[in-house]
């Protein structure tokens, strides 16, 4: 999806700046950059080695003076100096020009601070955004990309699973009726899938096995064939390298907490949504979006805990970013559902 060669001038940015994955659609261009937010930095110096995919590969692999940071956690900054160097590099990957200023509209958690929105918008007017920087909140990005009718006077509930938050949110008339974020998401997933091999089976493995085993083996609900694999990793007894096999029961067990987390967050929104929006959202049901979304069996388990309808949108993983992208592309129209920079 991303693409090398620099586009022309002045062209207006929309940006995901996701915990896991950051990506960048360009005014009248689309989605032209897909990568993970991960650098990797010389400690000796500061600067970075690698941004995006290759610094991924690093991840656990690095000698000492290397050292691979995720500057987002939980759907905010948690490294200020190394997230603008990311963005001033994805930005001038997807941007010809050094000199001239794109205007951006970003996403941000719904539970997020002012504090930790100003940082965002710092980082982005650091790395070269034009002031002001809109910011567009992830589930009303989210709805739009996902093409829910949010200007319409009805209920639309979207679910966002990112990887550092899940978003829960009623729209309607263009505004958020009611939303909960959670700091529980796809590395909350990861984690506990590190956690319950290292528990269970005393095998220490590392974070990016821990997503691979989550991507093909994970599920929200019993599965019609459950399967096994071979994991691989380090003996925290011997301290040895040692091979263990493991069921999709074993990892559904693993997951169980977060996802339990995730659905209490679907139904504490759903208590607090007005009768009238319930209506429609028990007639239209809920729309899943972000990566999570992806789970295996997570709309059967929803959908068994919630009695509502489960729809996955068509792209789950570009939906925010093609909404921002929709957003920037209708700046004008779509002003109401956006803040300034400055605004807390």
């Amino acid at each position: 999806m991303a693409r090398n060669n620099p586009l022309s001038l002045g062209r207006d940015l929309a940006i995901d700046l996701g915990t896991a994955n950051t990506l960048i659609y360009v005014r009248g261009h689309g989605v032209v950059l897909d990568e993970p937010s991960v650098v990797a930095i010389n400690a000796n110096d500061g600067r970075p080695v690698a941004v995006g995919l290759e610094a991924k590969r690093m991840m656990g692999r690095t000698p000492n003076h290397i050292k691979a940071i995720r500057p987002l956690k939980d759907g905010v900054i948690a490294d200020f100096e190394v997230c603008e160097k990311m963005l001033r590099y994805f930005i001038q990957k997807v941007h010809a020009s050094k000199w001239s200023k794109p205007r951006m509209v970003i996403c941000v958690p719904s539970g997020i601070t002012g504090v930790e929105q100003r940082a965002v918008q710092d980082a982005a007017e650091y790395a070269g955004a034009r002031k002001p920087v809109h910011i567009i909140e992830e589930p009303m990005a989210a709805a739009i990309g996902a093409d829910l009718p949010v200007h319409e006077p009805s209920g639309n509930m979207i679910v966002d699973i990112g990887g550092g938050t899940t978003e829960v949110a009623v729209i309607s008339l263009g505004g958020i009726v009611t939303a909960q974020s959670v700091r529980v998401a796809g590395d909350e997933l990861d984690d506990a899938v590190l956690q319950y091999v290292k528990k269970e089976f005393s095998l220490a493995i590392g974070e990016r096995t821990a997503e691979e085993i989550k991507i093909q083996m994970g599920s929200a609900w019993p599965l019609e064939e459950e399967v096994t694999a071979d994991i691989r990793g380090r003996d925290l007894i011997s301290g040895l390298p040692r091979t263990i096999q493991v069921t999709t029961e074993h990892i559904r067990e693993a997951l169980a907490e977060p996802i339990s987390a995730i659905i209490d967050a679907v139904k504490t929104t759903l208590d607090k949504t007005p009768p009238e929006l319930a209506a429609d959202i028990m007639e239209d049901g809920i729309m899943l979006t972000g990566g999570g979304a992806l789970l295996g069996g997570l709309d059967e388990r929803l959908s068994h805990e919630t009695g509502m309808p489960i729809r996955v949108a068509a792209e789950p993983l570009y939906s925010v970013v093609i909404g921002s992208g929709r957003a920037l592309e209708n700046i004008d129209a779509m002003r109401g559902l956006m803040s300034l920079g400055g605004e807390n």
